[in-house]
């Protein structure tokens, strides 16, 4: 498995992303929303007007199948969060780039296998209303703005 960017993998420690990520996973689990009760056909506006209302401008790119964020450009720090809903799961990428330099790109969930264990796995959020969508949202971009103020010294 690829090894962290120094930058990332301070910062990642720094916020406590595992045990935030792994608290936002057991909160949002398989046991509160079985496979019968998941929210599995997403309405596209509803999740624009989701991440808009929570203060970011939303895209959707029909190519990747996913909603991102418009990236952030502080000093030579380009940052963006991409948002994938699928079979009723949320999964979560963080972008970073330095200097046009991809440093960050891969979902949440390899995060812990890089910083603990490859064999450590932290599960997507599961959801099963627009309600927990939003609430993980909020959590997600909370994280997000803790990151990016280490990341970028803010």
């Amino acid at each position: 498995m690829i090894e962290l960017n120094s930058k990332i993998k301070n910062a990642l420690i720094k916020i406590d992303f595992i045990k935030r990520y792994e608290e936002l996973s057991n909160k949002f689990n398989a046991e509160r929303t079985p496979s019968s009760n998941r929210l599995v056909y997403i309405e596209g506006k509803e999740v624009m007007e989701t991440i808009q209302a929570l203060g970011y401008s939303p895209l959707f790119d029909a190519k990747e199948k996913l909603y991102k964020i418009k990236e952030e450009q502080i000093g030579k720090i380009t940052l963006g969060v991409h948002i994938i809903l699928q079979d009723g799961m949320v999964d979560l990428v963080w972008v970073v780039r330095e200097n046009g330099e991809l440093l960050l790109g891969a979902p949440w969930g390899t995060y812990s296998r890089r910083l603990i264990d490859s064999s450590y796995r932290i599960k997507k959020p599961i959801i099963g209303t627009y309600e927990d969508l939003e609430e993980i949202l909020k959590i997600t971009f909370k994280m997000y703005e803790d990151f990016k103020n280490v990341l970028t010294g803010n």
